[in-house]
């Protein structure tokens, strides 16, 4: 798998669907993660977002999810993931999560996540 492909493996592995922030369908049903992506080559961190969206008035599945991926990143704060001629290796950013309100709907609920990837490859 190719650099974006590892990107969206590593978001999909949440057990809700993942989108690249450019092409969410205009029919996509909360709750989804959406992410940025961004890559390079080695000895360069690449600093990385994802967000995790739920419809609700509570904040408690979203912030569930968002531990999820915490969890996931590892209890030392790396994940690494083999890609063609390579690995991606992800840690948490800081802050590694955040919510974020909506002010067109009261029913959104996201957590803003903070990810460093290092693309351990030669191109």
């Amino acid at each position: 798998m190719d650099k974006a492909q590892a990107l969206h493996s590593f978001w999909s592995s949440f057990g809700i669907p993942a989108y690249d922030e450019q092409t969410v369908p205009d029919d996509a049903v909360l709750p989804y993660i959406t992410y940025n992506v961004a890559t390079d080559s080695l000895d360069n961190v690449v600093p990385l977002t994802g967000s995790v969206w739920y419809r609700g008035t509570s904040w408690a599945q979203v912030e569930a999810k968002a531990k999820d991926i915490a969890k996931y990143v590892g209890e030392y704060g790396h994940k690494v993931i083999k890609t063609d001629g390579g690995y991606l290796y992800i840690t948490k950013g800081s802050p590694f999560a955040q919510r974020v309100v909506d002010a067109s709907d009261e029913q959104i609920r996201r957590i803003y996540i903070n990810i460093m990837a290092e693309f351990l490859t030669a191109y």
